[in-house]
């Protein structure tokens, strides 16, 4: 048991450090690219550094605590889909020129940064809760990451910025569905025990 938990601890110190470098260069290049979709991704990196964190603090803890950092996880998540989405709404207002050879290269460094956190989580995706958490925002990044490149190219493409901007609400929706799921396993697994009446 105490293997597997300097195991978990270790793996979520990688994803917090991974997550917590590619926030600020996703952020940077967002701002200088005018991009919506890497803006979006960079807030999804920050949620998923913060998540990371709160399932480090988890990590041996009982199982009501371990729910309860899920918990906080999925707020975070809801909370950043909402802001994403505010956000989009504002540039389709103001209208935005993104850059699309910096969303490709910036999406496709992200893309390989969640990779690797992806598969640093494989062994632990049918984990405990906290650690099942964990797994889903890795491979909602994957998705999102990819997103993001094709995004570029079709900007690049064609011109518009609606790829970018249509972009932006997708990573809004699929973090809102991620968090969603997560309070709702967050939920059945403070619930489990009341259950069964151990």
């Amino acid at each position: 048991m105490e293997a597997g938990t300097r195991e978990e601890r270790r793996t979520l110190l990688f994803l917090l450090a991974i997550n917590a470098a590619m926030f600020f260069v996703e952020a940077g290049a967002g701002i200088v690219a005018r991009s919506t979709a890497l803006l979006a991704d960079s807030l999804d990196m920050f949620a998923d550094a913060a998540v990371y964190g709160v399932s480090l603090w988890a990590v041996g803890r009982a199982a009501a605590s371990k729910a309860s950092a899920a918990r906080l996880s999925g707020v975070l998540q809801v909370l950043l889909a909402l802001f994403v989405l505010a956000e989009t709404i504002r540039r389709v207002a103001v209208g935005s020129e993104p850059r699309s050879a910096f969303m490709v290269a910036v999406g496709a460094v992200a893309l390989a940064a969640n990779a690797a956190c992806l598969s640093l989580l494989w062994r632990h995706r049918a984990g405990e809760v906290h650690m099942r958490a964990s797994f889903i925002f890795s491979a909602n990044d994957v998705v999102a990451n990819l997103a993001v490149v094709l995004a570029g190219l079709l900007v690049g493409l064609t011109g518009s910025s609606l790829p970018d901007l249509v972009t932006g609400l997708g990573i809004a929706a699929l973090v809102l569905a991620g968090g969603v799921k997560i309070l709702r396993e967050a939920r059945l697994a403070r619930n489990g025990p009341a259950c069964t009446g151990a």
